[in-house]
């Protein structure tokens, strides 16, 4: 069958999961997309753009779009030319942390309310999220002075659902390169960098390993899609000839190199719904080192929790200093939590996202 994905914000982990949900999927998706900035503005008039760009929507048998972007607006716009819609939310405007300085604009929210009315199918890509955006939801509501729809609680609840997303590595053995032990361990930070992953806490982490005379190397990746945040910049200066990388890797090929020759990834996030960038590092061989909240709990196996999740900036330091101070004790445990990411290759949950498709084409036969 034939459908249509609408990427309003084609960059990161959207754009990883475009490409590879369509590499991989036995159907023809043809992909239209905006570019990775103004995420605001994405919201509010991508719908416009694809409504004029794409020229013969009711060829499809179904859209698939993620959720920065009014589907209500769009469907609006095409009327009986909309396929049925299924939406993916990678994140969702009720619960994400707003920035320092900003309050929330209530038009995001209602705008992710209606595009879920709107879809006839919904997913999540954790169960955490989900839970969040489902906890934050009656309390938006209940802001509304009067006249209160109680009522899209549950029709939205009825049609959402959790499917974690593909990773871009195959499934089989983790056939992980060996720590070479005689330089300094190499630090991974491999995230967006933005207020809600929490460089400044990042590090003042490596700032306590400094402290105590540690050496280690360090490689920042992860996308910056404005201007670079402070503490990138002052960490350019403190760390000097530590930083063996600094900025975004565009080749694929480079950037899993560096997650190969890691000893350990690093996350200080307040938000993150998922984490690819983390489910790849660790797949590659790095030891993770995550906060005991968000979707990290689901990532990581319950026998390896003690080890990889902390709570509080003192036992991540204090995890961190021990790990740059004594990897080898970390081997084994690398090689098992590197086996238990194949999980999430697009070769083993493929077969889901189709059956997905599937049953979305299936609803307009019935109707």
């Amino acid at each position: 069958m034939k459908f249509l994905f609408l990427e309003p914000f084609y960059g990161g982990s959207h754009r990883n999961f475009a490409d590879g949900w369509i590499r991989h999927s036995r159907h023809k998706i043809d992909l239209v997309t905006l570019p990775a900035r103004f995420w605001k503005w994405r919201m509010r008039g991508a719908a416009l753009y694809f409504a004029r760009k794409v020229k013969n929507p009711s060829g499809y048998d179904g859209l698939i779009a993620s959720s920065l972007m009014s589907l209500s607006d769009l469907k609006a716009l095409w009327a009986a030319d909309c396929p049925n819609a299924l939406v993916y939310f990678h994140e969702n405007q009720l619960s994400y942390p707003l920035p320092p300085g900003e309050t929330m604009d209530y038009q995001f929210g209602f705008t992710d309310i209606t595009t879920c009315l709107a879809a006839e199918r919904l997913l999540f890509n954790s169960k955490m999220h989900m839970n969040a955006f489902f906890d934050s939801l009656p309390g938006f509501i209940g802001m509304m002075p009067e006249y209160q729809p109680s009522w899209v609680i549950d029709r939205i609840r009825a049609k959402a659902s959790v499917l974690y997303p593909g990773c871009n590595y195959p499934r089989g053995p983790a056939n992980l390169r060996p720590w070479d032990l005689s330089i300094p361990p190499l630090v991974i930070w491999n995230h967006r960098w933005e207020f809600d992953k929490r460089p400044e806490i990042f590090f003042a982490a490596l700032d306590g390993v400094l402290s105590i005379d540690l050496k280690f190397r360090l490689a920042l990746l992860g996308e910056n899609f404005q201007v670079v945040p402070k503490p990138f910049l002052s960490a350019r200066e403190k760390y000097g000839e530590r930083i063996v990388q600094y900025g975004y890797e565009p080749s694929t090929q480079k950037y899993l190199e560096w997650l190969k020759r890691g000893v350990v990834v690093v996350s200080t996030a307040i938000q993150e719904n998922f984490g690819i960038s983390v489910v790849e590092a660790i797949r590659h061989g790095c030891y993770p080192l995550l906060p005991n909240s968000l979707s990290y709990p689901e990532l990581i196996p319950l026998e390896y929790q003690d080890d990889c999740l902390y709570r509080s900036q003192e036992e991540l330091e204090e995890k961190l200093s021990f790990l740059l101070r004594k990897p080898e004790k970390f081997a084994e445990k690398r090689q098992e939590l590197a086996s238990h990411m194949e999980r999430y290759s697009w070769q083993l949950v493929i077969d889901k996202y189709d059956k997905e498709l599937d049953q979305l084409a299936a609803l307009s036969t019935v109707q």
